[in-house]
């Protein structure tokens, strides 16, 4: 065969190909447009059905749309979202709404959906809850939850094993348990991803493993993990009688430091220490910078753990050693301040600052595993402790939150369902 009859031969073939392409394109065209045809005519007679029940329903929607206000501040129309509305039969639960930005009385005790469960989670029955300072921000309308998260308040809970996921081997049904979440601890039930849940500490009641999940991973993070707190050292934190407080001082005695804490009356400074910490100041009495200096020979302490902000930030760092690391997880007295770097440089200072809520579950896995690891024996050996001001039931939350605003409280304040 000549060079000109294998070119015309391939021409062929092609327009062999390109005719089969064609026609197998019409073909696939054809079909499509039956199955949209098919789509379009359920989807009518689909609007028309709920057009009808819709206008059944027309005053039921009136009457109850301005009882759901806004969920955790977040406005609602009054209707349930798609997903919940595409959940038909799903069953209920009790869980605390916020109905609209503001005080405490504006959390109230609402019938709401259960939560769905997913794959990765755990569908929890909530023994008790633990109060954060956080929830107070969430019902001022200035802290909104994580997107994805339950709209509801509570970063930490207690309880047993309703349901797991598909994908969770870990954990079982009739688990006792506690865990750190995003969101919907104040509720019956709440869903969390499985890499968040802990066994409930032996020794420890159910109800009071709610007051250990927030404060042990924030501080076993903050202080130990990245600021490396070591035995010997010398560790100041400030509000010694919050929860964080307490857990702190319990957990770097644990550890083999030295630790400072102010407070804001006798009575707090007292059960600190009790508690075990060994320097105790009132804020509203002394100078906390030169009490830390006084008691360290001028040295300064190795670690501080601050909730307080801008209003402690520079004093926060003249108390610092050298080598010595702040760490921020709070701005009770503003977050705006202002830094002179040669103090930072000459002192070889490192600063940081973090929360939980916002990490990924990833994040907050690694960190619970780090919690079971190295503080969950301090609290099955009896080394450290739950303390608990005061218990409330879910339906009283507003008056749970208006004693955490009085800071008349040391530890934690917990709901129970």
């Amino acid at each position: 065969m000549s060079d000109m009859e294998e070119v015309l031969e391939r021409q062929k073939r092609e327009r062999r190909t390109r005719m089969r392409r064609r026609a197998a394109s019409k073909r696939a065209q054809r079909e499509l447009d039956e199955q949209l045809g098919v789509a379009v005519a359920l989807l009518e007679e689909e609007n028309q059905s709920r057009r009808g029940s819709r206008e059944g329903r027309a005053s039921n929607v009136d009457r109850h749309r301005h009882s759901r206000g806004i969920v955790c501040g977040v406005p609602s129309s009054g209707r349930s979202s798609p997903r919940e509305r595409k959940r038909k039969g799903a069953t209920s639960m009790k869980a605390v709404v916020i109905t609209t930005p503001g005080g405490p009385e504006v959390l109230q005790l609402h019938e709401v959906e259960d939560p769905e469960l997913k794959d990765n989670e755990v569908l929890i029955k909530v023994e008790a809850t633990a109060l954060n300072r956080a929830d107070i921000l969430q019902r001022k309308g200035m802290y909104p939850p994580p997107p994805g998260s339950s709209p509801y308040l509570g970063l930490e809970c207690s309880g047993t094993i309703e349901a797991v996921g598909k994908q969770v081997s870990r954990w079982q049904v009739g688990d006792k348990v506690c865990a750190l979440l995003s969101g919907g601890g104040y509720a019956e039930k709440v869903a969390v991803p499985a890499g968040q849940v802990l066994l409930a500490p032996p020794g420890v009641s159910l109800q009071d493993a709610a007051s250990f999940p927030e404060v042990s991973c924030t501080v076993w993070s903050t202080v130990f993990m990245m600021s490396r707190l070591s035995a010997g050292e010398t560790f100041l934190v400030h509000g010694g009688s919050s929860g964080i407080g307490t857990f702190a001082i319990q957990m770097a005695k644990y550890w083999g430091a030295k630790v400072f804490v102010t407070a804001g009356s006798e009575e707090k400074l007292a059960f600190c220490k009790n508690l075990g910490a060994d320097v105790c100041i009132n804020y509203k009495t002394e100078d906390f910078v030169a009490r830390v200096k006084e008691e360290t020979g001028g040295k300064g302490v190795d670690v501080i753990l601050d909730i307080i902000g801008a209003e402690y930030f520079r004093r926060n760092l003249d108390s610092l050693s050298f080598d010595g690391r702040l760490f921020v997880i709070g701005t009770m007295g503003g977050a705006v301040t202002e830094i002179d770097l040669r103090v930072v440089l000459s002192k070889r200072l490192t600063i940081q600052a973090a929360g939980l809520r916002y990490r990924s579950p990833e994040n907050k896995a690694a960190i619970v595993r780090e919690v079971e690891n190295n503080v969950w024996p301090a609290i099955v050996a009896g080394k450290v402790k739950p303390v608990v001001y005061k218990y409330f039931p879910l339906s009283e939350a507003a008056e749970a939150h208006l004693l955490m605003e009085s800071s008349k409280h040391i530890g934690k304040i917990l709901l129970l369902p």
